[in-house]
Order: C-alpha cells, then sequence, then structure tokens
C-alpha cells in the first residue's frame, strides 16, 4: 500500500477546461503547470488528471487513439513529464486515467484487428465469427468493416472492448475464456501503457470502468478481479509507490481486486446519492441528506456505508467526492451553503477524498449547453475554470466563440480572486478543512470512524474520528441530540451549542469539536 495515501487529498483536472496557457481555447498542460502552486494552495497533495492522450475526442478523450502519446491539443509527451516534475517539486502526486476497457476505432491495435487477414491484433477485440451474428444481449457495431464479423463496443459505439475474454461462454465460435493466450495478451498490453508512464514519473492511475473487462460475469466479477489482482502484483513487485484507484463503486469487491481505493459514485440507490444527489421521483424534490429540507435518511447510508468500511479496513479505502466530470455538480440541487456543508463532510470522513475542479470556489451546472464530445447531460460540468474577473473568467485569452465551452455568463459568477480575501467563502472553508485534516491523523484516510448519533428519518449525524466529533445538521431547522462530551470548537460552519447533556445545532451547522 503506498503510504502518501494515508494523507492524501485529490484535485481532479478536467485539461480541457482547467487553463489554456496558448490562447486557443482549449485548457492545456502547460496551463495546468502554471496553476500548481494554486492547486497546493488548496490543501491538495495529489492530482487525477483526465485523459490526456491522443484521441479523435467522440468521449473527450475517453476513447484513446494512442496510450503512449498525448493528445497535440494539450501539449507533448515532454510536456507532460514536464507536469510530473513540476508536481513533484511541490509534493503533489499525479495521477493518469486508464480507460482498460475499450479504445477508439482509430486505434493502431483496432485498425490492425479489423483486417481481414488474421495478425496478432485479430484477437485483441470481441469479433463474432461472421457478419450475420449478432446476438441481441450484446452491443455490436455491424457490417462496416472488410473483415466477416462484428464488433462488440463498450459504451460509444466508437469504443470497441478490448477483449480480455468471458466467464460464461456462449457462443464458442467466437468467445474465447480469460485464460486464452490471446486475452491473456491484452492484459500484458495494458500492463505495458502502465509502465510506458510509471517510467516516466506518473505516480499511478485512477482506472475508468474498472469493472468493465471479462464479459457476460455478474455479481462480485471474479475474472475481472483476477485481472486486476495480477495487475496490482506487477506494481507491487515493480512500483509500489504507485496506486491505482477504481471507478467501480463496489469497495468491498475492488478493494479485494487489488485496488488501493475504490469510488462512491452516484449511482443508483448508492450510498453516495442518498447523501448529496437523491430525488423524490414523482415530485423531484431534493431528498438528500444534505438537503435543507431536512428530508434525507442517514440511517439508510450508514447501512451500506458501514458495511463497506469494515470490509476494506486496513486493506484499501473508499474515496469520496465532492463531483466528477461525469456527475452533476451540487449547485445544481444545493444553494452555496448546502454544499459547503456537504463539501467540508467530504473531507471529514475516512478514505480518500476528491474534490473536482471549480467546487472549492461553488461553480455551478450550467444548463442548456449543447453536447461537446460526448459531454450530453454532462456538458454543464465540464465548463472551464473561473479564476478571475479578466476575459473568460481567467481561462483564455480567446475568443469567446474559441472556447471549448463558454464560461458562466453569470453576473455573480464565482471565481478564484473574488473569494480570496473573504475568509468565509467556500475557497477558503474548503482550504480550513483540508488544512485541519491534514494536520491530524485521526481526520485522515486511515482514521477511525464511530457513530455517535444517527436516527432513522432524524438529524443531526454526529460521528467520531479518534479525539474529534463532527455534528452535522443540514437542515434548515434547528436540531437537538443527546451529548455527553466536553471540547473544544475548532472548524465551524454555523453554529452549535452544548447544553448539559445535549447539542443544540442551529440551522445549517457542521461542527468539529476537539475533546478533551
Amino acid at each position: 500500500m503506498p503510504q502518501w495515501l494515508k494523507d492524501a487529498v485529490f484535485y481532479e483536472i478536467y485539461p480541457q477546461t482547467f487553463c489554456d496557457s496558448n490562447g486557443d481555447g482549449i485548457g492545456d498542460i502547460r496551463g495546468i503547470i502554471s496553476k500548481l502552486d494554486y492547486v497546493r494552495s488548496l490543501g491538495c497533495n495529489a492530482i487525477w488528471l483526465n485523459p490526456v492522450f491522443d484521441s479523435p475526442f467522440m468521449d473527450a478523450g475517453y476513447d484513446v487513439r494512442d496510450y503512449r502519446l498525448v493528445a497535440e491539443r494539450y501539449g507533448t509527451n515532454d510536456d507532460l513529464v514536464a507536469l510530473f516534475n513540476a508536481a513533484h517539486e511541490r509534493k503533489i502526486k499525479v495521477l493518469l486515467d486508464l480507460v482498460p476497457g475499450h479504445t477508439s476505432d482509430q486505434n493502431k491495435w483496432f485498425l490492425e484487428s479489423k483486417k481481414p487477414e488474421k495478425n496478432e491484433f485479430s484477437s485483441r477485440y470481441i469479433w463474432t465469427d461472421s457478419v450475420w451474428e449478432a446476438p441481441p444481449q450484446y452491443k455490436f457495431v455491424c457490417g462496416v468493416t472488410n473483415r466477416d464479423g462484428n464488433y462488440l463496443v463498450n459504451f460509444f459505439s466508437s469504443q470497441p472492448a478490448l477483449n480480455y475474454g468471458f466467464a460464461e461462454i456462449t457462443h464458442p465460435a467466437w468467445q474465447l475464456p480469460p485464460s486464452h493466450t490471446d486475452c491473456q495478451a491484452t492484459v500484458e498490453a495494458m500492463k505495458d501503457v502502465m509502465r510506458f508512464w510509471l517510467s516516466k514519473g506518473a505516480d499511478g492511475f485512477r482506472v475508468d470502468m474498472a469493472d468493465s473487462l471479462v464479459k457476460n460475469e455478474d455479481g462480485d466479477k471474479p475474472e475481472t478481479c483476477k485481472i486486476w489482482r495480477n495487475i496490482r502484483k506487477m506494481l507491487d513487485e515493480e512500483y509500489p509507490d504507485a496506486a491505482i484507484i477504481s471507478e467501480w463503486c463496489n469497495p468491498k469487491t475492488a478493494v479485494g481486486a487489488g485496488f488501493h481505493s475504490d469510488f462512491y459514485l452516484d449511482h443508483d440507490t448508492n450510498g453516495y446519492r442518498l447523501l448529496f444527489r437523491d430525488k423524490d421521483r414523482k415530485t423531484g424534490e431534493c431528498t438528500a441528506i444534505f438537503s435543507k429540507n431536512g428530508k434525507g435518511d442517514i440511517a439508510a447510508f450508514l447501512e451500506e456505508y458501514l458495511s463497506d468500511l469494515k470490509s476494506t479496513k486496513g486493506k484499501g479505502y473508499i474515496s469520496f467526492i465532492t463531483c466528477n466530470h461525469d456527475t452533476p455538480r451540487m449547485t445544481k440541487m444545493f444553494t452555496t451553503l448546502e454544499a459547503k456543508i456537504a463539501y467540508s463532510f467530504v473531507f471529514l470522513m475516512p478514505g480518500v477524498p476528491f474534490l473536482y475542479y471549480g467546487d472549492e470556489i461553488g461553480m455551478r451546472f450550467i444548463d442548456g449547453l449543447q453536447s461537446k464530445e460526448g459531454g450530453f447531460s454532462r456538458t454543464g460540468t465540464r465548463t472551464p475554470m473561473q479564476w478571475d474577473s479578466s476575459a473568460n473568467l481567467g481561462f483564455s485569452t480567446a475568443a469567446p466563440d474559441k472556447l471549448y465551452l463558454p464560461v458562466d455568463s453569470s453576473d455573480d459568477a464565482p471565481t478564484v480572486e473574488s473569494q480570496e480575501s473573504d475568509e468565509d467563502s467556500m475557497l477558503n472553508t474548503i482550504r480550513r478543512v483540508i488544512k485541519l485534516r491534514h494536520e491530524n491523523e485521526d481526520l485522515q484516510s486511515d482514521g477511525d470512524f464511530e457513530v455517535v448519533y444517527a436516527e432513522r428519518g432524524k438529524y443531526p449525524f454526529i460521528f467520531k474520528r479518534g479525539k474529534f466529533l463532527i455534528a452535522v445538521n443540514p437542515t434548515d431547522k434547528e436540531r437537538t441530540a443527546p451529548f455527553d462530551f466536553d471540547g473544544i470548537p475548532v472548524f465551524t460552519i454555523g453554529k452549535a451549542c452544548i447544553e448539559g447533556k445535549k447539542i443544540i445545532m442551529l440551522p445549517q451547522s457542521l461542527g468539529v469539536i476537539k475533546i478533551q
């Protein structure tokens, strides 16, 4: 286990819209380098960088054309190495985004695979044995190549699925077992991609759709897990300080498969959704636990979370996120104060937390944008970072119509510049809570977690982490709970009072109390 993960706080950077250094309207690696001191000022000591590899950008870079080449619009391989070096000088780790389940249909592996003549890459992807074979339970692209067969896609039609085999063989003519040499060759090719970037200074990978490798596999996906344990063994032997973090949203399985951490994501009925994104399916009213409406149920979240936490304790971590590039920003449903309390909670929980760029200033989800590079409903979460009051809010010197996406045009669009001098701003609140986390091991990834007060359908929620008590009342009403502790407040939003054997929490408040 890489020791640096114990005190890691990640900052997710969407490269297209973070900082444009050359005025072409698209963010780039040199722009990221210019903002590393800012990232460090937040207290973030690690970066997750969304894909920067060569791509036709049908899915914002998650359709990789060349795993070993930086996309021209972001810079060069040397620029990426320069980013690693500049980050390391500031004691910042950098994770790249690994996409192992599929490539672009323009990837050289696929261009060889679709040739009629058998070659080294013929089985690198999943093909039927005939153009007339397309079982309806699978998602195939049919009849578009000279090869007599149809190919399976992993998500979009431009993303042919790499072949890691089938756990259950239902069509022996074209399905291979995971143990087949051609499927193992795919695993080895992905390991070589990882070695390539680790040898140049990358500190590991966030792994896209980590559970999507072996097909016809349900439940805990033992064959896919076997592949990741094999990869983890390679890392432990060759790059023991490198981290892998999975997009799986099943911490018990993912950590058991060898990942160092797994994301809690905005999936249906998932604990993350219950906390921050839940809505009444009929009325559309926000019923998330951290909504001021006060209609959430912390007990429902804890039923899942405590089980996951117990199963991963001492083996790996759960990663809470403020948001990511696939998820509507919390500000789509929450006010700034609601989001401030929710984001602070993320950094006070066990595991390895992730801050999505712009959340630290309360950037908004921008409705009504046309899809950009496969963004569709996610596009409003991917708009340019808002730095200052200059043109394009400091993102780029390009003409507005040349920007990758438009900036927030609101008169009150939040910026870093406008919040720097305001001690109560979202920006400085986030800095304070991350600083508190870094200064106290009890609040870091390995720290204990104990529920003190969590009644079904009630507020507040109170939990203990070592010598710290965290009490949260996100609702717009005063709430009271039993409280038999003495201590000193070390971080507060709103106000809480301790009277006798109870705590009285004013509306929309959060307090961290150091127990004496």
